[in-house]
């Protein structure tokens, strides 16, 4: 299984709000700000899924498959535009903002981590099941929690990062068949956001997984108090280094 140290951790979480500030301005920023700062020492720990065939099933995997998506997803909007696509509708910022939260759900509830450590030897071994999901929370689709979640820390969003952000998951998600499947032209999507969010997060996935499968497949899992003490280190040591020579 795949590992990050605890330096690599707060180096991506650190990349991911320095990306927050330098793209959002204003109430918004102050607002996710304020939802990144309550989230930060689960989020910042938190994987990207729960089996280790899937992709970025270990500590750091969620930030750093939204640091992948985020990087990729304006690869792909300017490879769009250079081969004829209709992608003036929507801008930069409206990209990277459905980008940076299509996953926000998997970070669990206000109280509650969405995954879990399996502590069954035998699923972890035979199945790759690194985690589970959390029976004590509420079941919502990833993308309803991460809409939920939002809209609770009173971050607004525009019709198209709604949009992209309801349907990165494509046509996996049997709730998305309505704006996909459609023959009448005035139910067909207007913006190719949600399209190239959809592409950009399945070259993501697809990358991690395989670099998963021509890694280690040892799995090894550390409890999360362990995970949580390692970053903590991490980041007072970094935080005395800046203190002692500065930036």
């Amino acid at each position: 299984m795949k590992e990050l140290t605890p330096e690599q951790i707060q180096e991506n979480w650190e990349k991911l709000r320095s990306l927050i500030n330098e793209t959002f301005v204003g109430e918004r920023l102050d607002n996710l700000n304020k939802m990144y700062d309550y989230f930060e020492e689960r989020m910042c720990i938190a994987p990207a899924s729960g089996k280790e065939h899937f992709h970025n099933a270990h500590p750091g995997g969620y930030v750093e498959h939204v640091l992948h998506i985020t990087d990729l997803v304006v690869q792909i909007w300017d490879l769009w535009g250079k081969n004829g696509a209709s992608i003036d509708d929507f801008d930069k910022e409206e990209l990277i903002f459905a980008a940076l939260h299509h996953d926000l759900g998997k970070v669990g509830g206000l109280a509650e981590d969405y995954y879990v450590p399996n502590e069954s030897d035998w699923h972890r071994k035979n199945q790759g099941m690194i985690y589970r999901h959390n029976p004590n929370i509420q079941y919502m689709t990833v993308t309803d929690r991460a809409i939920w979640l939002l809209q609770h820390f009173d971050v607004k969003m525009s019709e198209n990062e709604y949009l992209g952000l309801r349907l990165t998951d494509g046509m996996y998600e049997e709730a998305n068949k309505g704006y996909y499947v459609s023959y009448m032209p005035h139910k067909q999507l207007r913006s190719n956001i949600a399209h190239i969010l959809h592409q950009a997060d399945m070259m993501a996935s697809k990358i991690e997984y395989d670099e998963w499968k021509r890694g280690d497949h040892n799995i090894k899992v550390e409890k999360k108090e362990e995970v949580k003490k390692k970053t903590e280190q991490s980041k007072a040591a970094n935080q005395a280094f800046k203190d002692l020579f500065g930036e």
